[in-house]
């Protein structure tokens, strides 16, 4: 007994791990087709490309997942998502005097949560899969949200939308943070897949908070 608990912990460990090195090269990687896409002055994807483009590089990386294959989607999937933050990040330096200040700030602000998360869940050893209900149920209703305020432009509406997506990405990161550490996930490119996802939308909201409070439109 004591033999199988020790493989099963070194078999979870290794997909931590591996989850890990995987997002902090995707992270880099996506980094660099950001800048490569501000360097290029790349118009906004616009939301058909974007989705499109997002869901069907998704699709692709969930068929390959279990292969070699799965690696190259996952970078794929990610350079995509930082292609598209590029024109976003180009607006921001273009419109606030502090820019620059802005996006580094978004950026350690959401280093600093996932850590602190992350942190949390791996010494803890707390189990988070209660929440996968209340994070699909919210994930629903921002979606919703979202689309509505796409038509209507109601600024007080965005920055509540933006909050909230925070605090629903947090939720995921200890989700599936937990999920791995607990072998409710053992694929590390699906789990690098959703943490890279959160991390992304808390660093573009963030961003947008960030971006109302500045005074300097």
């Amino acid at each position: 007994m004591n033999t199988i608990a020790q493989s099963r912990a070194v078999r979870l460990n290794r997909v931590l791990v591996n989850t890990y090195q995987l997002l902090s090269a995707t992270l880099i990687f996506s980094g660099l087709m950001a800048y490569l896409s501000m360097y290029l002055q790349l118009p906004h994807f616009g939301l058909l490309i974007t989705l499109g483009g997002y869901l069907g590089l998704l699709y692709l990386t969930n068929k390959l997942k279990n292969s070699a294959g799965g690696i190259l989607a996952v970078f794929a999937l990610t350079g995509f998502m930082g292609l598209t933050l590029g024109p976003m990040l180009s607006s921001y330096i273009s419109a606030f005097s502090n820019g620059a200040e802005l996006i580094s700030m978004a950026m350690a602000g959401t280093g600093l949560i996932f850590l602190t998360l992350s942190f949390y869940v791996i010494t803890s050893g707390k189990d988070f899969s209660f929440m996968r209900g209340m994070l699909m149920v919210g994930l629903v209703v921002v979606v919703l949200a979202l689309i509505a305020n796409y038509f209507m432009q109601i600024p007080v509406l965005s920055l509540t939308i933006s909050a909230v997506i925070i605090l629903l990405m947090s939720g995921f990161i200890l989700f599936e943070t937990s999920n791995i550490i607990h072998g409710g996930e053992t694929n590390y490119i699906m789990a690098t897949v959703s943490l890279f996802v959160s991390i992304f939308n808390i660093f573009v909201h963030l961003l947008s908070i960030l971006g109302v409070f500045s005074g300097d439109d």
